[in-house]
């Protein structure tokens, strides 16, 4: 459901313990971009490219999820992606873990 209100509204929010992260890299440059998927959906729903840092004003889209501030999202792919066509993405910024 949330993914569905960000492809609608071209917002997102996240947990209070990223926004420094995501911050730090839209600062060093503002090509920064996500990919969203659902826990336990075994696929990505679409990537994002990050179109704002994350501000202070919360949005009551989430309702108590407990996310931070909200920022801009331009979305480039609105569609299923399993993760089987990703294994070989890895995200410096965590730990150059693999994107799933």
């Amino acid at each position: 459901q949330n993914i569905d209100i960000s492809q609608q509204k071209g917002i997102w929010s996240t947990t209070p313990s990223n926004e420094r992260k995501l911050n730090g890299a839209f600062w060093e440059s503002s090509m920064v971009y996500l990919i969203f998927s659902v826990q336990g959906s075994g696929c990505f729903q679409g990537f994002a490219r990050m179109g704002s840092a994350i501000g202070c004003e919360k949005s009551q889209d989430w309702g108590s999820a407990g996310f931070g501030g909200v920022f801009k999202v331009d979305w480039i792919r609105k569609e299923s992606i399993p993760f089987q066509f990703a294994h070989h993405l890895l995200n410096p910024w965590n730990d150059s873990k693999k994107v799933q």
